[in-house]
């Protein structure tokens, strides 16, 4: 048996009125997605329990793969440490550190950061290259032997604080894609421990106003990134074996740190897959090949991530929103069947959103999402007609904690 998990990041939605009342979902083109539930399992699953907040990608997709974030869970930027090379110490906090717009940074330089505004959490989704310049150089003029600046990918960063006792490590922050057009005043770092980070915070901001790679993306109409933005922290966490867990033998395929980071965690084969970006223009077709390639090497499992949905919502992208869909549906879904219709290979697919990115709000929720599971040798007798939100609810199936999907999926 062939296990795919389909991870459509932010896929699930509420109503839109542009797009005639309906989610992303159900106006989306996905005929193999919607083949499949009808002969499939479908339902809700809450993903991230109400007490665990703000409701992000890491606790979500940790609960996907079936480990229980409330005994797992230590932060999201250790899990992106480990994914980008970094070594932790036990004592030691990873912090993410976004490149960001906020509004005024280059204008108006005598105002208060504070004052500053929101403006775009990924400084126009700045590139990789332009990024770890950056980086670099703020590492160069701000890192100490107590805190290291290592660069990602995009505007996706992490900051090392080296030996934080336990007493000092109680530090509270914001997202920055919960706060887009927002004043920045209100959402500062908070705790112990946090005056040396909201110093660099602003520090960055004068370091980065005049750098050559901001005034290039200037010329070229993009936005400059203009400072960093800290949060997401946590220390280095601890997994046990997810092929001893399960008895298979597992990959991860993802374009983002955080899900890479998971796969290595939890001791799974994680590629790196040259064209993938997180973003609506990855390299679907390479996703696909990837997993069509570890199944033909005698792996079992793939747990396929694919962000794009997620960054479509945050950016309040409506007609990018529902063609990513598509395109997972198409490009990535539909060229996997093909693989397994070729080989004879028995197969159980999950499809499934880590958690809701709405458009109208965008930012992540606690909403329960829509799973579907379908297996080849075991058609479900359900009559759906196709795979959204609210066929799922519907259909009268709930699974209230989302680490326990991953057992059911691959069999009790």
């Amino acid at each position: 048996m062939k296990y795919l998990v389909l991870l459509g990041d932010g896929m699930a939605d509420y109503p839109v009125q542009e797009l005639d009342g309906l989610t992303p979902l159900q106006k989306a083109h996905k005929p193999n997605m919607d083949r499949l539930a009808q002969n499939a399992e479908i339902g809700l699953v809450k993903t991230v329990p109400d007490h665990l907040d703000p409701p992000g990608s890491d606790i979500a997709n940790m609960s996907v793969l079936g480990y229980d974030p409330d005994v797992y869970y230590t932060g999201r930027s250790p899990l992106e440490a480990v994914s980008m090379g970094v070594e932790l110490d036990d004592d030691d906090i990873a912090v993410r550190c976004n490149l960001v717009t906020l509004s005024g940074s280059r204008e108006h330089q005598d105002s208060e950061y504070e004052d500053s505004v929101m403006t775009d959490y990924s400084s126009d989704e700045i590139t990789t290259k332009e990024s770890s310049e950056l980086i670099r150089y703020i590492d160069e003029k701000l890192g100490t032997p107590d805190i290291r600046f290592y660069p990602g990918i995009s505007y996706r960063h992490c900051v090392v604080l080296k030996h934080v006792p336990d007493a000092e490590a109680d530090m509270h922050f914001t997202p920055p894609h919960d706060i887009t057009g927002r004043c920045i005043r209100r959402y500062m770092p908070e705790g112990r421990n946090v005056g040396r980070l909201t110093d660099i915070m602003k520090k960055s901001r004068e370091l980065l106003k005049d750098h050559p790679v901001n005034r290039e993306r200037v010329k070229k109409g993009l936005r400059p990134a203009t400072s960093v933005w800290l949060w997401g922290q946590g220390r280095r966490p601890s997994f046990d074996s997810f092929e001893k867990r399960y008895d298979v033998k597992g990959a991860v395929i993802s374009a983002v740190d955080l899900v890479k980071g998971l796969g290595i965690c939890a001791g799974l084969y994680v590629p790196d897959i040259e064209g993938a970006t997180g973003n609506i223009d990855t390299d679907y077709e390479g996703k696909a090949d990837a997993a069509i390639e570890f199944y033909r090497k005698g792996g079992d499992f793939v747990y396929l991530h694919v962000e794009a949905p997620d960054e479509c919502g945050h950016r309040h992208e409506i007609q990018n929103k529902v063609r990513s869909i598509e395109n997972i549906d198409e490009r990535i879904l539909g060229r996997i069947l093909a693989y397994f219709k070729e080989s004879g290979e028995d197969h159980r697919i999950l499809v499934m959103p880590d958690h809701p990115t709405p458009l109208s709000i965008m930012t992540h929720t606690h909403d329960p999402v829509p799973y579907m599971i379908y297996d080849s040798t075991k058609p479900f007798a359900g009559g759906n007609k196709g795979y959204d939100e609210q066929c799922a609810a519907a259909s009268g199936i709930y699974e209230p904690m989302g680490h326990r999907l991953m057992r059911h999926f691959i069999g009790e």
